[in-house]
């Protein structure tokens, strides 16, 4: 994913954490946008991909889970009620391990 601050990258960078933020994720069968999920949501996301993960295929659904887990240790550490509320640096660095944003950007060939 290229640099959220480059301006020769298109969109201001604002632009882009506000396409992340809006991001529907499925947080125990219910959507819900990025930006509006609290450290519990977080945390209880991190722990529902913790029990999928496994073997094979399934292995790469571990570094899913950390990366959830590690979005609520920052939410926690900067005192955010909702993942809106962190710095747009901290959104932009987590997206694609959250897999907020697909791996490499793009579900696509």
């Amino acid at each position: 994913m290229p640099a959220l601050a480059d301006p020769d990258q298109g969109p201001p960078a604002s632009a882009k954490i506000e396409e992340l933020l809006a991001v529907r994720v499925s947080v125990e069968g219910e959507q819900r946008r990025f930006g509006e999920l609290s450290a519990d949501d977080v945390r209880r996301h991190a722990a529902t991909l913790g029990q999928a993960s496994g073997f094979g295929h399934r292995s790469r659904v571990a570094s899913v889970a950390g990366a959830w887990r590690e979005l609520a240790a920052r939410m926690e550490e900067a005192a955010a009620t909702t993942v809106a509320e962190l710095e747009p640096k901290t959104v932009a660095a987590l997206a694609e391990p959250l897999w907020i944003v697909p791996p490499g950007g793009s579900l696509l060939p």
